[in-house]
Formats: C-alpha cells, sequence, structure tokens
C-alpha cells in the first residue's frame, strides 16, 4: 500500500513535538511487517493501531522522495513520497537545511522495499557550488514558484530552525524580467524592444533589456563600474552550465554573445529547471563592460586599434570600432567636455582673485612645415604650473596653418577677459604675428628664454663647422648658460642688453666693459695656463660671434626675455599631448579636442607632485643621457608615480548621470561649432570614374 500525503494531523512517532508541515500516511501493516512499529512507538506500541499512522518528512531519508532536488532549489511546492516508502529516521527536531548528523537522530533498520530496490542517488558538483538563494536569483521556472524559506532537506536535530515544510500554498514572488535575445552570435546585433531610444541608438551595441535595475547591484554597494573584473575562458564557464545542479543531469546549453558580453541559457531536459546568466550587467540597453571598456581605451589616451589587436592576440572577444565611436559620441565625450568645463572654471575663479596673474602661451601643430590641420594653443598660468586653457583652431578657420597661433592666442585672451582675469605679463616664443598683436593690445610681452637659447644654439653650431671658426665650439655652452643668467638677473631692458653684449668682451679675457648699467665681470678673475681658447678681435670667428649676438633683432630679444618663468612646462604637456593624440593619427575636431582636454586634466593631477623618497627618506634622483647633449649625462629628480583620479572622476560621471540623462550632457558638445573638413571646398569626384582612370606608372604605355 503506497503512502499518501495526509491533510492534517500530526506526527505518529514518540516524542516528535515539532510544528510539522508535511504529513504522510503510512499503512500500519507495512509497519509490522517491518517491525518498526515499537521502533516508532519506543516499545510502547498498542496492540490495536488504525489502518494508517501520520508520520512528518522528518523521519525519511532523502532517497524517498521523488522531487526532493527541485524542492529544495524552490522548484516543487510540495514534496512527493516514493510508494512504498516507510520512516526509518527516529529523532527530535531537524531542519531541511541541515544534515542528519546529530547524535539525537537515530537511524533505524533498515531494508530495502520491494517496490523501490534503488539506492541513494548520490550527487558531486561541478566546479561550483550554488546556494539556494542564488539559484532562485538566477532561473525561473515554468512550474509552481514558491518562496521557501528552507535551505536543505534532511534530518538534524537544531531547534532554531524547525521543520519548514507545509501544505499550504505559500505566497509567489514576483518574476524577475527576463532578458530577450535575438538568436545571433558573434557580432550579430540584437533587437531593442524598449521605447525612447535617442539618435545615439545603434543595434550593434544595444541590447533588449527589461530587466530591472535593481536587481544589477542587489547585493553590493559597489557601483558596477568599480567592480572587479576577471579574464575567465570559455571552458571554464560552460563547467558550470553543463550539469543541472538539481538533478546533475546534462543540460541544453546555449551562449549569444555581445562584444564582451556573454549571456548563457540553460535548460534541463529532466526536469523544469531553467537558467538565464549574464556575465554583465545591463545598463539600459547596453551591456555595462562594453561601455566601460571604451571608456577605459578612450580615457587612457590608448589606440582602440592597438587594443583590438592585444584582444585578437589573445582571443579576447571584442567589440567593433564603429560601436567604440558611439560609444564615444553619446556617452564619453560629452564626460569630458563637462568635466574639463567645471575644473576649468575652478581655475578661472582662482585667477580672478589673485591680483597679478602671469601666464604663458603656446602652439602645437599636429604635424610639422605648413601643412598642419590642427594647432592647439595652450594657455598656463606659469605660478601654479596648471593648464588653464587649450584652444583648438583648424587651418581652414584662419586662411592657413601659420595663422593658426595667433587665432588660438585671441581666443584664449579673450576668455580670461571675459572671466575678469588681470594679466601682468604674458610669455610667448617670438611669433612675429604674436609680438605685433600683443603690442597692438598693449599687453606686458616677455620672450621664452629656452626659444631663443635654442635659435641662437643652432646658428652658433653651423658658424662653428667653418674653416678658422673651430674655437666657436669650445664657448657654445658658456654662450648658451649666458643667455639664462642674463635674464634671470636683470631688471630692466637696458640692464639685459648691457649684459648680454659683455659676453663678446669676456670671450676675449676681457672682464670691464664700457657700459655703467655692467662695468665689470661679477665672477672672480682667474688666470689660465690655456690661453688658445681665447678669441681675438680681428678673426673671422670673433667677427661672426659679434654679428650673430649684436644684431638689431637679438638685441631687441634680449632686451624682452622673459626674468620671471619660462615655458619648459609647455614642452612637458606637449610630450604629454603626444600620448593621447600622437601625430601619426588623425582624429575628428571633437575627438581632437577631447584628447586636449584629457592631456591637460592629466598634466594638471601630476606637474607638482612630489619627488620621490626612499624609506629613510634620502631623495631619489635619475640620470639620463639626452640627446641634446650628444652623450652628456644629467640628472633630475625621480617624482612619485603619477595618479588618475581624473578617470575615476569622469568614470562615475559617465555611469551615474551622462548614462542617465545624456540629453544636457550632449546638448552642450553639440553647441561646440566645428568647422568644415578641409576638402570640403573642393569637389567630390565619382569614385566609378576615379577608378577607371587608375593607372600604374610601371604599366604606361610607351610614349
Amino acid at each position: 500500500m503506497a503512502c499518501k500525503r495526509a491533510k492534517h494531523g500530526s506526527c505518529s512517532v514518540f516524542g516528535c513535538t515539532n510544528e510539522h508541515r508535511s504529513i504522510f500516511l503510512v499503512p500500519s501493516s507495512e509497519l509490522r511487517k517491518k517491525q518498526w512499529v515499537n521502533c516508532i512507538y519506543s516499545g510502547n506500541a498498542p496492540t490495536q493501531l488504525p489502518k494508517v499512522l501520520y508520520v512528518c518528512a522528518k523521519h525519511f531519508t532523502d532517497d524517498r522522495f521523488l522531487n526532493l532536488g527541485q524542492y529544495r532549489a524552490g522548484l516543487a511546492e510540495r514534496l512527493k513520497i516514493k510508494s512504498g516508502s516507510v520512516p526509518t529516521l527516529l529523532g527530535s527536531a531537524t531542519n531541511l537545511g541541515q544534515a542528519s548528523t546529530s547524535s539525537a537522530c537515530i537511524q533505524l533498520p533498515l531494508s530495502r522495499d520491494v517496490a523501490c530496490q534503488t539506492d541513494h542517488l548520490e550527487t558531486h558538483t561541478v566546479g561550483t557550488q550554488l546556494s539556494l538563494k542564488t539559484l532562485r536569483r538566477h532561473f525561473i521556472s515554468e512550474g509552481v514558484q514558491a518562496k521557501v524559506s528552507c535551505k536543505d532537506f534532511g534530518v538534524g536535530t537544531s531547534n532554531a530552525d524547525p521543520l519548514c515544510l507545509s501544505s499550504t500554498p505559500l505566497k509567489r514572488p514576483p518574476k524577475r524580467p527576463r532578458l530577450d535575445l535575438d538568436e545571433q552570435l558573434e557580432d550579430s546585433s540584437l533587437v531593442e524592444a524598449s521605447k525612447g531610444q535617442d539618435s545615439t541608438y545603434d543595434p550593434a551595441y544595444s541590447i533588449t533589456a527589461s530587466l530591472d535595475s535593481t536587481l544589477q547591484s542587489e547585493h553590493s554597494s559597489t557601483p558596477t563600474h568599480n567592480s572587479k573584473k576577471y579574464i575567465v575562458y570559455e571552458n571554464c564557464i560552460m563547467e558550470l552550465f553543463n550539469v543541472c545542479p538539481v538533478c546533475t543531469r546534462a543540460c541544453d546549453v546555449r551562449t549569444q554573445r555581445l562584444g564582451t558580453f556573454l549571456s548563457v541559457k540553460q535548460r534541463c531536459l529532466h526536469c523544469t529547471f531553467r537558467r538565464h546568466w549574464n556575465s554583465q550587467p545591463i545598463l539600459g540597453s547596453v551591456p555595462s563592460g562594453n561601455l566601460h571598456l571604451s571608456a577605459a581605451v578612450y580615457l587612457s589616451g590608448a589606440s582602440f586599434i592597438q587594443i583590438e589587436k592585444v584582444f585578437k592576440a589573445m582571443k579576447l572577444q571584442l567589440f567593433r570600432y564603429e560601436t567604440f565611436r558611439r560609444h564615444a559620441r553619446a556617452f564619453i565625450e560629452p564626460a569630458v567636455l563637462h568635466h574639463w568645463k567645471v575644473t576649468q572654471n575652478v581655475n578661472l575663479q582662482w585667477l580672478r582673485q589673485a591680483e597679478k596673474v602671469i601666464v604663458g602661451g603656446d602652439m602645437r601643430a599636429d604635424s610639422p612645415g605648413y601643412s598642419a590641420k590642427y594647432g592647439s594653443y595652450t594657455m598656463m598660468d606659469l605660478h601654479t604650473n596648471t593648464v588653464v586653457d587649450i584652444q583648438l583652431v583648424q587651418s581652414n578657420e584662419v586662411g592657413g596653418s601659420c595663422h593658426m597661433e595667433k587665432e588660438g592666442l585671441a581666443r584664449s585672451l579673450a576668455l580670461l577677459e571675459s572671466r575678469g582675469v588681470n594679466l601682468d605679463c604674458i610669455v610667448t616664443d617670438r611669433h612675429p604675428q604674436v609680438q605685433k598683436f600683443l603690442r597692438e593690445r598693449n599687453i606686458t610681452h616677455y620672450y621664452d628664454v629656452w626659444h631663443m637659447a635654442k635659435g641662437i644654439s643652432k646658428k652658433l653650431e653651423a658658424i662653428s663647422k667653418q674653416k678658422d671658426c673651430e674655437k666657436l665650439q669650445k664657448w657654445m655652452k658658456s654662450i648658451n648658460n649666458h643667455i639664462y643668467w642674463t635674464a634671470a638677473g636683470s631688471t630692466s631692458e637696458p640692464e639685459r642688453v648691457a649684459k648680454w653684449t659683455a659676453i663678446l668682451n669676456h670671450v676675449r679675457d676681457v672682464h670691464t666693459h664700457e657700459d655703467p648699467l655692467y662695468p665689470k665681470c661679477e665672477h672672480a678673475i682667474r688666470k689660465t695656463t690655456d690661453k688658445s681658447k681665447w678669441l681675438q678681435a680681428d678673426t673671422l670667428a670673433f667677427n661672426k660671434l659679434e654679428k650673430l649676438l649684436t644684431n638689431k633683432r637679438t638685441l631687441k630679444d634680449v632686451a624682452k626675455l622673459s626674468p620671471h618663468h619660462q615655458t619648459s612646462s609647455w614642452e612637458a604637456f606637449h610630450a604629454i599631448i603626444l600620448r593621447f593624440a600622437p601625430k601619426n593619427v588623425v582624429f575628428p575636431f571633437i575627438g581632437m579636442l577631447c584628447r586636449l582636454y584629457l592631456a591637460a586634466m592629466h598634466y594638471n593631477e601630476n606637474a607638482n607632485r612630489p619627488q620621490a623618497e626612499t624609506e629613510e627618506g634620502v631623495p631619489l634622483f635619475k640620470i639620463s643621457f639626452p640627446k641634446a647633449r650628444k652623450g652628456e649625462c644629467s640628472v633630475k629628480p625621480q617624482k612619485t608615480q603619477p595618479t588618475f583620479g581624473y578617470v575615476a572622476d569622469m568614470m562615475d560621471l559617465i555611469f551615474e548621470k551622462v548614462f542617465v540623462n545624456p540629453t544636457p550632457y550632449t546638448d552642450a558638445l553639440l553647441a561646440i561649432p566645428v568647422p568644415e573638413d578641409l576638402s570640403a571646398q573642393y569637389e567630390k569626384p565619382d569614385k566609378e570614374e576615379v577608378i577607371a582612370s587608375f593607372v600604374s606608372r610601371f604599366k604606361r604605355e610607351a610614349v
């Protein structure tokens, strides 16, 4: 006679006082046949027994149930017991989530029923162990879905968590939204079912997602983009889905990929278990990993083409370049523009409160010569060594690349004036158009010493290679140092000229001068045994040197050498730009502008970092061999490692604000005037005609 499920009654086992939620009717004839009545009643079995006894589920072993695995996983509301099963466990309180290992639980004599000659099903885990809560969160069932509070099924003696089996239907939890993907793999596009997509939407990088955003970070306060990521191999992932965690049989597994995103659908053909697993959270309609990777590549100044080569070498899955560009236009570039404007406003507010501001400006072209397309003019606060403004000028805006520097300076000065910045002076190179522009604006203008020293050194080196002028080789370094000393040690323009012309007496071993502003050399007079290094007044070398150092333009420029600050910081900043915008790569106007902003933010954060020290506090230095010194070494202080706080700030901005509501950020980006392409002034030819007219130079007909 088969055991049946009872709707009421209490357990007949002696000493079982727990709250029973799952009661089975066991024929008393079966118990007498197997001599288990005395065990159940502890030797005090009555002479007359009812036809059936009420026995709760805790007194049966796990192999007596038909759907124990599904019940534990929350896929079944009620337990089902095998036909002919009899209770074999005797004990006090137990818990479904605990094993029957307590000493208070007594195993009764076991015997196999003729109708059920099956051993206990042994199960094992493959790759991982999943808890009940994990299973509930990652799959839904086509059958009854019930919220079960018990963790596992078994017999134990814990009094803290009594047996939790019930015949009363429990309240069903709400089904979570499912992510529906098209049945297309690799780089196939997925259908977008959500509404209200903006103009930047493209099916190549978005997927349908009605997934509630709270499910993405329900158990973690860490934002999605700040969580750790790992490289996981495909065969390792498949180990987690090949076997059903309920019945431990093989499952039907299907995968779908979109860039770095992987979706796995697992379905057991033997039970009702189903699971849908995503490798990344879904933000709106975009996999977060795809967007995060695009932002990381862009904000770090890396090249997507180079990153793509690395991914292909490792067989890492990656999205296409078109997807990267859409991410950049829709989210990354608006965030870069917004973050730069915020930091720039803070710097300009500080400059507005300063009494006198000394700034420096210089332009960098994207290619040498007169063929440059872009010219970026940098305005830097020389007191704090901070980039306060960058202006990007395209050559067709001003009629040629030779006019870009003046236009960039004019735009930067207009911005400073509009913000109420009071300029004391400006330091630039000796560009003729810049000189005239600042002279007409009555702005105090100084020249950078490094640029002038570089120009004179090149001319002096050319003279020293001529016949009878070889002695000038010994004076090149001294003359170069004299330029810096003249600029730093003078208080007026006539004094700079007097100190500068004194070098002509010094090279002849004459240390007293006719100019009253500088009557004699300040160094100690020392007698030298090597008289061959001194120049003579009537020699060709001295005449050429005098002509170079005392011509009208040189004396005029020396008078305006900067006594305050120099523009060596510009050159360091231009080296930073090469990391974000190499000259051998062509960028669109907005892309070039955003990369310049990134370079400025990186420079402002790391330019003034301190010198590195050892654990004992000893300053660290590094030795280098600059190419300009031709084999001579130089020592420089070794600074601490650079930081990238601006990247973390923009990541937060992209994921927490721009992605949520991109409209105000994209509107600010679209408000930037973008000049037309250089080729726009020419008529575009027909492609077929150009192809037809192509002739290889090696296959032309003989004339």
